[in-house]
C-alpha cells in the first residue's frame, strides 16, 4: 500500500509539525525547570512545578503519541516501510522509547506538582528533573537527524522485499524516492 503523493504530503506535513511541536514543549519544560533547580525564590521555584504538570499533560505527551502514530502510519504509507531501512526503525525505537519513558516518568511530575501545592512544603531542594529533560531533549535528535538524512541500509525484511520487487516489477522500483 502507498499513498498518493498528496496524501503523503499532508502526512509528512502533520508529522512535522507534532513531531517539532514535541521539541518545543521539551523546550519550554526545559525552561520551567530551569528556575525550578536553581532559584532561590520560594514562589518561583513553586510556579515552575505548578506549571510543569500541565506542560507535561497536555503539551509533551499528546504530542509524543501523535509524532508516534503519525510517523507509523505515514512509515505504512510510503515505500520507506516500517521495517525496510535501518534509519524507519531506528527513529521508531528511539521515538517508543522516549514516549514510555515520558509516560512513566507523569508520576514524578505529578508528585513535584501535589508537593508544590502544599504551602508548607519548601520547594526548593526538590530537586527538579531537568537532567531527565535535556535527555529526552538530545534522544529526540537522533530521529530527526535519521529523518532529515535518511541513511541507507537496508534492513533484512527491507532486502528480501527489494528482490522481491526486482523480480516482479523490474528495476524501476529498486530505488523509490528519498522524499
Amino acid at each position: 500500500m502507498t499513498f498518493s503523493p498528496p496524501l503523503r504530503r499532508f502526512l509528512r506535513t502533520v508529522h512535522v509539525a507534532v513531531s517539532v511541536g514535541w521539541l518545543g514543549a521539551i523546550g519550554a519544560y526545559i525552561a520551567l525547570n530551569v528556575p525550578a533547580v536553581v532559584s532561590t525564590d520560594p514562589q518561583t521555584v513553586r510556579a515552575a512545578y505548578l506549571m510543569m504538570e500541565p506542560v507535561a499533560l497536555y503539551g509533551i505527551v499528546p504530542l509524543s503519541l501523535a509524532t508516534l502514530l503519525t510517523g507509523v502510519i505515514q512509515s505504512l504509507g510510503t515505500p520507506w516501510g516500517l521495517f525496510r531501512h535501518y534509519w524507519v526503525v531506528v527513529s521508531l525505537v528511539v521515538t517508543t522509547f522516549a514516549t514510555v519513558v515520558l509516560i512513566l516518568h507523569l508520576g514524578t511530575v505529578r508528585e513535584l506538582a501535589e508537593l508544590a501545592r502544599d504551602p508548607n512544603v519548601d520547594m526548593r531542594n526538590a530537586g527538579g528533573d531537568l537532567f531527565h529533560s535535556i535527555g529526552g531533549f538530545i534522544a529526540l535528535l537522533i530521529p530527526l537527524w535519521l529523518n532529515m538524512y535518511k541513511p541507507r541500509g537496508l534492513t533484512r525484511h527491507g532486502w528480501r522485499r527489494q528482490q522481491r520487487d526486482k523480480r516482479t516489477a523490474g528495476p524501476s522500483l529498486v530505488d523509490a524516492d528519498r522524499d
